[in-house]
């Protein structure tokens, strides 16, 4: 497969296979969010969760995802040692567990199928919304049947940001909030919503100007990359290169702003 490209037909039918899975998945979320009690919140490492509920998502994508693309290996937020392929899911069964426990309705499902780090096909599904956000290689980004861009505005003082709070890694705190200073006094304001997956997902439909994030994992970004690139967006880590996906930084925005915003990082990230 590697030495040519996947049939455009295929990954439109594999995306939509894909799509349908995450609805019957996400209403199982939605059917679990009330019944979550303390004892069921496990802790994975220092400010981060795990639920039965993110382990049974897992595993019902996991299991529906294998029929849908035979062969495959995961890359899967819940289940480190599984054996990787040349083609893999890239999977987060619930990214926003936090948000999840405490009832706050913003926690997705995000899942790309990818070759190496070639990103053919990506799905995110915002359970609360319904709303399900999905591209594949060549094609435009869609949001519920129809084609979604990114924004049009054209500078940092007139866009809306995201981002998301250091929960482990706080080695560069001190630049992240001198640059959050910076941001709050030149933009029309910054968001944090606690779902990676959606907020590059809001880039793409053009709700959210730009978003930027460190600490990230791939299961946290690899479908909204290609979702925000296929809305017209641009992408990059925090030195301007092309480590987004494994390497924990991202820089998100729509294609206008995308100069003046990194330049303006690059001056007050440190």
């Amino acid at each position: 497969m590697s030495n040519k490209p996947y049939p455009m037909q295929h990954l439109e039918n594999i995306t939509k296979s894909v799509c349908d899975l995450c609805h019957k998945t996400g209403e199982f979320l939605l059917g679990e969010v009330n019944k979550i009690r303390p004892a069921d919140v496990e802790e994975k490492s220092e400010n981060n969760y795990v639920t039965y509920a993110d382990k049974t998502s897992e595993a019902r994508l996991m299991e529906g995802l294998a029929k849908i693309v035979p062969g495959t290996g995961f890359i899967a937020e819940e289940s480190p040692q599984l054996e990787q392929g040349e083609l893999n899911w890239i999977i987060d069964p619930l990214d926003g567990t936090t948000n999840f426990i405490h009832r706050v309705p913003v926690f997705s499902i995000s899942i790309a199928l990818a070759e190496g780090e070639n990103i053919l096909s990506s799905v995110i599904l915002e359970v609360n919304s319904k709303e399900i956000f999905y591209t594949w290689s060549g094609a435009p980004s869609f949001l519920n049947q129809h084609q979604i861009r990114v924004s049009s505005s054209v500078n940092v003082a007139g866009s809306l940001f995201a981002t998301g709070f250091p929960y482990y890694d706080y080695s560069k705190m001190d630049a992240y909030l001198n640059f959050f200073r910076f941001m709050m006094i030149h933009s029309r304001g910054i968001r944090r919503l606690g779902s990676a997956a959606a907020d590059l997902a809001y880039v793409a439909c053009g709700r959210f100007d730009g978003f930027y994030e460190y600490g990230l994992s791939p299961w946290d970004v690899a479908a909204g990359t290609l979702l925000v690139k296929n809305a017209g967006g641009k992408i990059c880590d925090f030195h301007s290169g092309n480590n987004y996906i494994f390497g924990k930084e991202i820089i998100a925005t729509n294609g206008t702003v995308f100069e003046e915003f990194v330049t303006k990082f690059h001056q007050n990230f440190r």
